[in-house]
C-alpha cells in the first residue's frame, strides 16, 4: 500500500503522480525547494498549491470549483466542444463566435452564456475584445495561396500570413493572435489538413504561427477511438507564447476505448424514455430511426455495385460490440456510415441522443445535453463537432503550461513595473 509523506503539498503532488523534479521544472523552483514544502521545512506559495490541487482535481475527474483557472475566447464555437473541455479544467469563456444560427441555439441552450454569442468572426471588432488566457478554435479548412513574398515587397502590398491567407477564416484567428497575444492556443481541424493541397496548406499554417506569429507551436493527429466508440482522426495544433516545455509526446492515451454498446439505447426499460428519440414503452428506439426498405435495398446495391469494381464504398453495418465509423456531417442523409443491426429488421440510424453519447457530449452523472433543435439539424451539429473527450485529454496535458505562461507573464509584468519605478526614481 502507498505510503504518503504528512505534508498537503507532497500527498497532492504524489498523487498527480508528478516526480519532486518534475514539479520543480513546472514551477521554476530548485528541487531542495520542493523537498523542503514536501517536509514542512517551510510553507508553499499558495498560488503553486492552488495549480498543483487544480491539476490534480482535473486529472482524478472532480468537479471544478467556481473560482476559474484562465479566460479564453470560444471561435468557430458550433455547440461548444471545445468549450465543455476547457471549462473542464477550470477555465472561464468570455467571448464566443459562432455564424450559424442552429448551432447558438444549441450553444446557448447549454451554457451559461455571460456574453453575446457573435456572429461572423470576420466582423469582430478585435480592438475591443475582453482580456482573455487562452484562444481556442476549430476553423474550417479553406485553400490558401502561397504568397510570393518579394514580389509583394516590391509593390508594397501585404505579404507573409496577410496575404497567403487573406480571404480564409484561418487568417482571421491568426489577426487575433497577432493583435491579442494570448499566452496560448488550441486550434483544431480534420486529419486531411495535413495532406491538403499537397501539404502546402499545413505548412502555411504552422510558418505563420512559429515564424510569423512567433509562438511555440506542437501538433498531433489524435484518433478518438481510445475515448469514445467511433474512429475519429482530427489534428490540434497548440501553440504557447512562451517556451514552457509543452510536448505532445507527453500525452498518454488510453491503450482501449468502449463499444457502441456503451452510447446506444438499451430498449430494455432501464433508461427513461425521451420522446421522440425513443418510445414509452421500455424506451424503444423510435421506429422513425428504422431505414425503410427501398433506403436499405439502394444502401444494399450501392455498396455491391462499387464492391464489383474493387472500391470499397458502402454502408457501416455496427452491432454492440463493434467501434463505429466516424460520424459526419451528412449523417442526415441516409445514416450510411454507421447503421446499427436490428433483430428480425432492416438496420437503423443512430439517434440524436446516441450521437450525443457517441461525440461525449453526454456523460454519467451529468445533465443530458440539450438538443433543441431537428434530428438534421442535430445531425449534422454533432458530425461537424469535436469528440469532446479527446479536446479535455488535449486541454488537461495543457493547463500546467498554461499555468506556467500566467506565471512566466505575471513575473515579466511585475519586473517591467519594478524597472518603471526605478527608471522615475532615477
Amino acid at each position: 500500500m502507498k505510503t504518503f509523506k504528512d505534508t498537503e503539498f507532497a500527498h497532492i503532488r504524489e498523487m498527480t503522480g508528478y516526480s519532486v523534479k518534475e514539479v520543480a521544472e513546472l514551477f521554476g523552483k530548485s528541487e531542495r525547494t520542493i523537498y523542503r514544502w514536501e517536509n514542512g521545512e517551510s510553507m508553499p506559495e499558495e498560488n503553486l498549491l492552488r495549480e498543483l490541487t487544480s491539476i490534480y482535481n482535473v486529472r482524478s475527474g472532480q468537479q471544478q470549483t467556481d473560482e476559474y483557472n484562465f479566460k479564453f475566447i470560444d471561435l468557430f464555437a458550433g455547440i461548444g466542444g471545445l468549450r465543455k473541455a476547457f471549462e473542464s479544467i477550470g477555465g472561464k469563456c468570455v467571448f464566443t463566435s459562432e455564424w450559424d444560427l442552429a448551432c447558438r441555439k444549441t450553444y446557448q441552450a447549454n451554457y451559461d452564456c455571460d456574453h453575446p454569442v457573435n456572429g461572423d468572426i470576420r466582423e469582430v471588432d478585435l480592438d475591443n475584445m475582453p482580456e482573455y488566457d487562452v484562444l481556442v478554435a476549430g476553423f474550417p479548412c479553406q485553400p490558401f495561396s502561397i504568397a510570393g513574398v518579394s514580389k509583394k515587397n516590391s509593390l508594397g502590398l501585404p505579404h507573409g500570413f496577410h496575404d497567403a491567407t487573406q480571404g480564409t477564416l484561418f487568417f482571421d484567428v491568426a489577426q487575433m493572435i497577432e493583435r491579442n497575444r494570448p499566452k496560448a492556443f488550441l486550434l483544431e481541424n480534420v486529419k486531411n489538413l495535413v495532406s491538403h493541397d499537397k501539404g502546402n496548406t499545413f505548412k502555411v499554417i504552422i510558418k505563420t504561427l512559429r515564424e510569423e506569429l512567433g509562438y511555440h507551436v506542437d501538433f498531433r493527429v489524435i484518433d478518438a477511438k481510445p475515448f469514445v466508440p467511433q474512429h475519429r482522426e482530427r489534428i490540434f495544433i497548440v501553440g504557447f507564447r512562451e517556451d514552457v516545455g509543452f510536448a505532445f509526446e507527453d500525452l498518454k492515451l488510453p491503450q482501449s476505448g468502449p463499444k457502441l454498446g456503451s452510447i446506444l439505447h438499451p430498449e430494455n426499460g432501464s433508461e427513461e424514455p425521451e420522446l421522440p428519440y425513443t418510445e414509452l414503452t421500455d424506451a424503444k428506439v423510435a421506429d422513425k430511426y428504422t431505414l425503410s426498405d427501398r433506403l436499405w435495398e439502394y444502401l444494399q446495391g450501392y455498396a455491391e455495385k462499387h464492391r464489383a469494381k474493387g472500391n470499397g464504398f458502402g454502408f457501416g453495418l455496427f452491432g454492440p460490440e463493434d467501434v463505429a465509423r466516424t460520424l459526419s456531417a451528412r449523417y442526415y442523409k441516409d445514416g450510411s456510415e454507421i447503421l446499427i443491426k436490428q433483430e428480425g429488421k432492416n438496420p437503423r440510424r443512430l439517434t440524436p441522443r446516441e450521437c450525443a453519447r457517441l461525440m461525449g457530449f453526454d456523460k454519467a452523472g451529468q445533465a443530458p445535453f440539450v438538443i433543441p433543435v431537428s434530428d438534421t439539424q442535430s445531425y449534422k451539429q454533432f458530425g461537424n463537432s469535436v469528440a469532446v473527450p479527446v479536446v479535455e485529454a488535449v486541454a488537461s496535458h495543457m493547463l500546467p503550461y498554461i499555468f506556467k505562461a500566467m506565471r512566466s507573464t505575471k513575473d515579466t509584468n511585475q519586473a517591467e513595473m519594478l524597472f518603471e519605478k526605478v527608471e522615475a526614481y532615477v
